[in-house]
């Protein structure tokens, strides 16, 4: 796996705390979340900077909300016990496939 690649995928964990953080936050009247928010949100799109550089920006950005999306599913459904219905967990599994897909179609 290439650099770009491993910064992706850290810029995207970055995007699951800042979806919880901004959860935690409850409409900005959490003052220590809402700030966990204003800190974590640049750090998440500077390392994504980093990953474009070399990877086609279509890509990055898409895996970068995948991986997004599904470790904030993940948590919401394993920590703050959201629900997971049959329908939820199809379309969560399509998203990885998706993700899958775009990872093994890169030419980085």
């Amino acid at each position: 796996m290439s650099r770009a690649w491993i910064l992706l995928f850290i810029a995207s964990l970055f995007e699951v705390l800042w979806a919880i953080c901004l959860k935690k936050a409850e409409g900005w009247s959490n003052l220590p979340w809402s700030l966990a928010v204003a800190v974590v949100t640049p750090v998440a799109l500077w390392i994504l900077v980093l990953a474009m550089r070399s990877l086609p920006v279509g890509t990055a950005y898409a895996v970068f909300t995948g991986i997004g999306a599904v470790g904030t599913v993940l948590i919401g459904t394993l920590v703050l016990k959201e629900p997971m219905s049959p329908l939820k967990l199809a379309s969560f599994l399509l998203v990885i496939v998706g993700l899958i897909g775009l990872k093994l179609t890169s030419p980085e």
